[in-house]
Formats: C-alpha cells, sequence, structure tokens
C-alpha cells in the first residue's frame, strides 16, 4: 500500500534551499517487472535536477508518477507539500509537463493547442493572450504561431509543447528527454529556455539519456538504472565518488555496467 505516513511538509535543506519536489522509496511494479524500486530523491528551487539513465530505466514511469499519470504502487511523493494521490488536480495546477509524447492535436494551430491548455487552467481570455504573446517571442515562434501543427518540425512541435505547458507560469517543471528528435540549433535554443527558467528560480526535473544533456544543464544528477537510484550529486560529487575524470566513465562505473554507456 501507498505509504500514508510522511509528513505533508517541504523538506528543508541544510543549506536553506527549499525542497520543492521530494520522491522517498518510490515503487512501480507492472506484473513482474520493477519499473520502479525504490527511488528517492529530492528537487529544489532555482535548480535543475537531471534523471539520467539508458532508456529502460525507470526515468518516464517515475515523472509519470510525478505528475499523477500514474499511481505509485510504494513509497511517497511530495509536490509543495502536496500529494499527487490525493492532490492530483491541485498538482494539475502547479507543475508544467512536457511528455515523450507531444500531444499536440494537429487540427489545431499552434496557437489554439496552446489557449487550449490555458482555457483549462481557468485563465481568461485576455491573460491567455499576453501569456502567449510573450512565449512566442521567448521561444521565437512568429513564423509558424497560426499555422495547423500537422505536418510540424520536431523542433516547432516541442517549442509548442513548451508554451503549452507554460502557459499557466508553473513554478515546477518536468521534462522528458526534451531534446529527442532535435537538430543542433534546437537543442542550443531548448538549453538556453531551460538555463533561463532556473535563472527565474524555478524547479526543473528532466529525464534523459543524453550525457551531453546533463553536462551542460544539471545542477544535480540522479543516476538510474534498472529502476534503482545508482547514484546522486552535482557533477563533481559524481565524478568524486567514482574516480573518474569524465561524467561518461563516471556514469558506467558508478551503474556497474557497460550497457549503460549513454549516446
Amino acid at each position: 500500500m501507498y505509504d500514508t505516513h510522511a509528513p505533508d511538509t517541504l523538506f528543508h535543506l541544510a543549506d536553506g534551499a527549499q525542497s520543492v519536489i521530494v520522491v522517498t522509496d518510490l515503487r512501480k511494479f507492472f506484473g513482474d517487472v520493477k519499473a520502479v524500486n525504490g527511488i528517492s530523491f529530492e528537487a529544489r528551487d532555482g535548480e535543475i535536477t537531471g534523471l539520467l539513465g539508458p532508456n529502460g530505466a525507470g526515468k518516464t514511469t517515475t515523472l509519470r508518477m510525478l505528475y499523477s499519470l500514474l499511481p505509485p504502487d510504494g513509497g511517497r511523493i511530495l509536490i509543495d507539500g502536496l500529494d499527487p494521490t490525493r492532490d492530483a488536480m491541485e498538482i494539475k495546477r502547479t507543475l508544467g509537463v512536457i511528455p515523450d509524447s507531444r500531444g499536440l492535436y494537429t487540427r489545431l494551430t499552434a496557437r489554439e493547442n496552446i489557449a487550449y491548455y490555458g482555457e483549462l487552467h481557468g485563465m481568461s481570455g485576455r491573460q491567455i493572450e499576453a501569456r502567449i504573446a510573450t512565449l512566442v517571442d521567448t521561444l521565437d515562434m512568429a513564423d509558424f504561431i497560426d499555422r495547423r501543427t500537422e505536418g510540424f518540425s520536431q523542433g516547432q512541435r516541442v517549442k509548442v509543447a513548451i508554451a503549452r505547458a507554460m502557459i499557466h507560469e508553473p513554478q515546477t517543471v518536468l521534462m522528458d528527454e526534451p531534446s529527442n528528435g532535435l537538430d543542433v540549433m534546437s537543442t542550443r535554443a531548448l538549453r538556453d529556455y531551460v538555463r533561463g527558467l532556473r535563472r527565474d528560480g524555478h524547479s526543473v526535473v528532466l529525464s534523459t539519456h543524453i550525457m551531453q544533456e546533463v553536462a551542460a544543464l544539471c545542477d544535480r544528477i540522479v543516476i538510474i538504472a534498472k529502476g534503482e537510484v545508482a547514484a546522486d550529486g552535482t557533477a563533481n560529487e559524481l565524478l568524486q565518488r567514482s574516480g573518474c575524470d569524465s561524467l561518461e566513465d563516471a556514469f558506467v562505473k558508478l551503474i556497474g555496467s557497460e550497457e549503460g554507456l549513454l549516446a
């Protein structure tokens, strides 16, 4: 059964930073498959936390439990003091989610896709219009904002997915493999945007199997392998713990397998 005994408060860390997300002994099983098997980590305001691991490690399943798409089979999640199993609707109001499947409505324009999510969040027409104008400028979407999304490039689809997730200005942002399929310029633009979220004090959690992405963005790294946390900490801490000179070598050593070597 799901643990209901942990306190409904935020965790306060020794340096005074506040943990927006606290995950404790999280578990999810699909039959005999232990997709997530006791994962614990924390994510703070003003930081980018990376969930790093090979495909099938349990990263996406973990994120889906965070935004209440999947119910956990054990453990505990607190997001801004809220429990996804009890406060699913309230959590959806505080989160911005860019899922692995972008899920755009192809018959709608980019503007209509974004506005629809604003309406779901109870925003007024004037609020939506002003917010879309800001996002179009920030994400450089002017050339395609009023085109139907069918036939969009991967970069355009990701930008619409980001704008849709950020329409209600959430404090906490979850990104699942955000750079999959992007070209070099789109990847650079995405990284600049994510760094901007950090500068503005947002808490960002992103899952990835791309080592370069972690090295370029993440303040803290949670290495996941076979549904479990193999190690977590800053890049320097992981290098010191492993005794390696590169994050790639550290990753391989910490998960104890060459099979997880990342692209």
